[in-house]
């Protein structure tokens, strides 16, 4: 058996949450201090630390991370906003040291973490290109071999040489994964960044990173999207409040995480996964049947309503609220999208607690367990200002049903929508 080309052994990671340095009054002061009292500065440092533990000003973005990956593997790593996947990712990237542990990496790596990471905005596109080149420790005469498929790839030859610092962020994505994914690294971590992408450009990055896969390097890959992890990936590990809770098979590791991401027992005010600026929060979801009865299941075809339970900030008032309910796949495949614009339905005035809701007939999905999420936007929904919003909020299972009441029940295999129609022959 090889050996590991990624070893990662007790990898911790903490953050001090407003830790407040003792200031002395002046910089003589501060000087002489620290040269006549050293032990004394390090105490107080130690008792400050302490301080702030005991109150609960620290946070371990990861603790006691360990994992190996083999060469040729693509590693998909899964998890909710805030289990620590960037954190693991940038300290796999040496952009960010550890707090304790270990790191073995057998190889080069290039990164695509965020947009625009490793580019001097100031550069142009052509002098990023060999600036990356030269930090992965590749020479000149090796850049100008791949030059050519980097430009074909990032699709921007008319602006290799305007400064990056004018690029919108879909060019610095384009250009950023044409330079980390062709200048051959042996380790290649990516992470959510493609989403800011085309759909396109998501399809062709995604193929560019199985063919890097089958060329023997190794790719670690984080990413929400479920399709691409079971398709892409050939092991999945999930991360929760910066621990790995599992590490197997991408399939089993898509159960795992749904089963912990889609938990009912966990409050949604409680939930750190959110976005949003919090003037109005989701504090409860449910479904519920016709005669009003909570569900967590129901039969393909039956009429259900999805209950969001909302609280605004103290003594503030809204108009125009959007909401939204998304259902998707156990894949992370979108089914359908409903919010109230679509049927010119004004809440009026939004103030306090209440509840909107989403009364769906018939509903047309065939038998599988899908997630459901909401999002809660001011206005017309265009601003790209959340108030409340969870992608991933709870999962609902739909049993078989008899939609067409034929007795005719399609697989899921025949698609994820039931669609009401009708057939004649025409002579």
């Amino acid at each position: 058996m090889s050996h590991p080309i990624i070893e990662v052994r007790g990898l911790s990671k903490q953050y001090h949450i407003g830790m407040k340095e003792r200031l002395n009054r002046t910089f003589r002061e501060a000087v002489v201090d620290a040269l006549t009292a050293p032990v004394r500065n390090f105490r107080e440092l130690r008792r400050l630390t302490r301080i702030e533990e005991e109150r609960g000003d620290t946070i371990w973005a990861l603790r006691d991370v360990a994992f190996e990956v083999q060469p040729g593997e693509v590693m998909g790593i899964i998890g909710r906003n805030g289990a620590g996947k960037s954190t693991l990712l940038k300290i796999l990237s040496r952009i960010t040291e550890p707090s304790s542990g270990d790191i073995l990496l057998h190889g080069r790596v290039a990164s695509l973490l965020e947009v625009g990471t490793g580019f001097h905005p100031e550069l142009t596109g052509r002098e990023n290109i060999y600036l990356n080149g030269t930090i992965l420790g590749m020479r000149k005469h090796e850049i100008d071999r791949k030059f050519d498929e980097i430009v074909a790839f990032s699709e921007i030859e008319k602006f290799l040489d305007t400064p990056v610092k004018r690029y919108s962020s879909g060019m610095y994505v384009r250009l950023a994964f044409a330079v980390a994914s062709h200048l051959e690294p042996e380790i290649l971590l990516v992470d959510e960044v493609l989403a800011v992408g085309d759909a396109e450009f998501q399809k062709k990055c995604l193929g560019k990173m199985g063919d890097v896969a089958r060329e023997g390097r190794t790719v670690i890959f984080v990413s929400h999207n479920m399709a691409a992890i079971e398709n892409l990936c050939t092991r999945g590990m999930v991360l929760h409040q910066g621990c790995v809770d599992f590490l197997g098979s991408q399939q089993e590791a898509i159960t795992r995480y749904l089963s912990i991401n889609n938990a009912s027992s966990l409050l949604l005010k409680d939930r750190t996964d959110k976005i949003g600026n919090g003037k109005i929060r989701v504090t409860q979801i449910e479904v519920r049947d016709a005669e009003g009865n909570r569900i967590d299941s129901c039969t393909s075809g039956q009429n259900i309503s999805i209950r969001l339970y909302y609280q605004t900030m103290e003594n503030a008032q809204f108009s125009h609220v959007l909401a939204s309910i998304s259902f998707k796949t156990q894949l992370g495949v979108p089914v359908f999208l409903h919010h109230n614009r679509l049927t010119r339905e004004d809440f009026g005035p939004v103030q306090g607690v209440g509840c909107f809701t989403c009364t769906i007939s018939r509903l047309p999905l065939p038998a599988g367990v899908y997630t459901i999420g909401y999002s809660i936007m001011p206005d017309n929904g265009r601003s790209g200002t959340y108030y409340d919003s969870l992608p991933y909020a709870m999962t609902l299972t739909v049993v078989e049903g008899d939609f067409y009441g034929t007795s005719e029940i399609p697989p899921l295999s025949h698609g994820v929508c039931l669609v009401e129609a009708s057939w004649e022959n025409e002579l």
